[in-house]
This record gives C-alpha cells, sequence and structure tokens, in this order.
C-alpha cells in the first residue's frame, strides 16, 4: 500500500491528450460511466452523487461503484462511512471498499483524514488515472463518478481519458452558480460528452411546522437555465436537515429515510438517470 502511494505521488501524468480508441477509454467489466459535476463547489454534488449511486444500487440492484475523483477536497470516505485502506490484489490492483452495497475508491482512502493534497496537476492526472485503471472494479452496471468543481485539467482528464457514457450538472437556483453550471455544460459538450441534465439541489426548504416551501436561493432559475439550453432537469432536491445530518454521519438520507421526500426526489433522479442511459445507448 505504502508502494502504491508513493507512485501516485510520483510526478508524472500529461498535460496533451491522446486520441484513443473506445476499447482503450472503457474500463474493463464496467458498462457505463456517468460523471456528477458542477462548475462550482458548495452546491451539493457530492450528496447528489453518493445518493445516486446508492439509490441506483438499493432500489434499482444494479451494479454500482463510486469513483471519487475530487483529489483536492475527498468527500466520499465520510459521507460513505469508510475509514480503512483498500487492501491490493495479486496483480498491484486496488481492491474497493463496499458499504451499502456501492463499490468505492476515493484518494481520501489513502492519506490521513487531515493531510493535506498539496499536488501539482501532474500528480493529480496520475492518481486519477490509478484510480480508475489500477482498480479492480469487477463487473458494473454504472460507475458513478464525483467529479470536482471546475473545468480545469481534471476534468478534461476524466473527460478524454475515459468513455463517459453521460455527465449530470448540478447546481442550485441561484445565478451564481448557474453561471458556472452552463461553463460546465459547454465543457463537457466541447469533449462531446451527453448531459444526461441538470439537477437543481437545494431547490426550497419547506418548513417542518407548517410546510411552506420557502425558496432561499431563488426559485425555477436552474429550469430556465435548461429550458434555454434545451436540456432536461433530471430531479429537484429540497433542502432537508436529515440530509447534511446524514452526509456528516456517512449514513446516506435514501438509506437512513427512505420513505422521505428528499429520498424520493433522490429515486427519482436515479430512474431519470437509467432512463436516459437507455435512449442514449439506443442512438
Amino acid at each position: 500500500m505504502k508502494g502504491l502511494l508513493r507512485s501516485l505521488t510520483t510526478l508524472g501524468g500529461f498535460r496533451g491528450y491522446s486520441v484513443l480508441s473506445s476499447d482503450q477509454l472503457r474500463i474493463k467489466g464496467v458498462k457505463d460511466v456517468i460523471a456528477v459535476a458542477s462548475g462550482k463547489g458548495g452546491v451539493g454534488k457530492s450528496t447528489t452523487a453518493v445518493n445516486l449511486a446508492v439509490a441506483l444500487a438499493n432500489k434499482f440492484q444494479l451494479k454500482v461503484g463510486l469513483l471519487d475523483a475530487d483529489v483536492y477536497g475527498p468527500s466520499i470516505p465520510t459521507m460513505m462511512k469508510i475509514h480503512q485502506k483498500p487492501e491490493v490484489t495479486k496483480d498491484m490492483k486496488m481492491v474497493p471498499i463496499q458499504n451499502y452495497g456501492v463499490k468505492c475508491m476515493s484518494i481520501g482512502f489513502l492519506v490521513d483524514k487531515d493531510a493535506p493534497i498539496v499536488w501539482r496537476g501532474p500528480m493529480v492526472m496520475s492518481a486519477l488515472q490509478k484510480m480508475t485503471r489500477e482498480v479492480d472494479w469487477g463487473n458494473l452496471d454504472i460507475l458513478v463518478v464525483d467529479m470536482p468543481p471546475g473545468t480545469g485539467d481534471a476534468q478534461l482528464t476524466m473527460s478524454q481519458r475515459l468513455q463517459l457514457s453521460g455527465a449530470l450538472i448540478v447546481s442550485t437556483p441561484q445565478d451564481v452558480a448557474l453561471i458556472d453550471a452552463r461553463r460546465g455544460v459547454n465543457m463537457f459538450s466541447k469533449v462531446r460528452v451527453p448531459i444526461l441534465g441538470l439537477v437543481e439541489n437545494m431547490s426550497c426548504f419547506k418548513c417542518p411546522h407548517c410546510g411552506k416551501p420557502s425558496f432561499i436561493f431563488g426559485e425555477g432559475g436552474t429550469r430556465k437555465t435548461a429550458d434555454e439550453m434545451g436540456l432536461p432537469i433530471v430531479g429537484e432536491i429540497p433542502i432537508e436537515v436529515e440530509v447534511r445530518k446524514g452526509s456528516d454521519e456517512g449514513i446516506p438520507i435514501v438509506i437512513s429515510a427512505p420513505e422521505s421526500q428528499v429520498s424520493k426526489a433522490y429515486s427519482e433522479v436515479a430512474q431519470n438517470v437509467v432512463t436516459r442511459l437507455d435512449q442514449l445507448a439506443k442512438e
């Protein structure tokens, strides 16, 4: 394991992007790879990725993996309640750690909890390469990739070094977030990755006493943006205290409260993702 970690921190990687064949882009045994992305941080991208992956595995009985590609800010170890290091096979491939029916891999499994990831671009590219190609994923229906926020080197690397079946863009209804969400959509479009749709996170807060909704970050912004860009809205996720609590405690809300409004919203996202992937496969 120490040898693997040392190899992750060895300078390498690439700045240019080679043209690879379809077979070279695919991960052996993985049917579909989807990116959960956002133009900026703080919009609930990782929470969405976790609950989507767990919903796909538990409600739809799919074989699901979850890759934490947010190297500088890995959240999956906390959100999935995993605090151990992965084992290594005889051929030096890391074995993903499973919880809630989902196989997980994160750089957070390999470094100390409070250790900063002070790496330059090539080191990050090398780490991402190892966490995709040098992991024994087995057979998966869907690999959900929790992308880093923004539209930089890491995003381009994942988009051009993997056969992505599609990208899911997460945003709040706030104009400032939607500006960056548009940039994310345009980046994936430029590298010819289909957009599965937009997820409006933190769509509203419903008072637990009277049930009246409060639109803290604005109302209808994501839907308007989706309409302007010709994209579908695949889900609207309201704010609930239990979502934050579940993320901090490592118990996704689709597990802790499967009948809650938020859990049903995540299940709707999962259903729409499955439907969209089926549509794209037929095109």
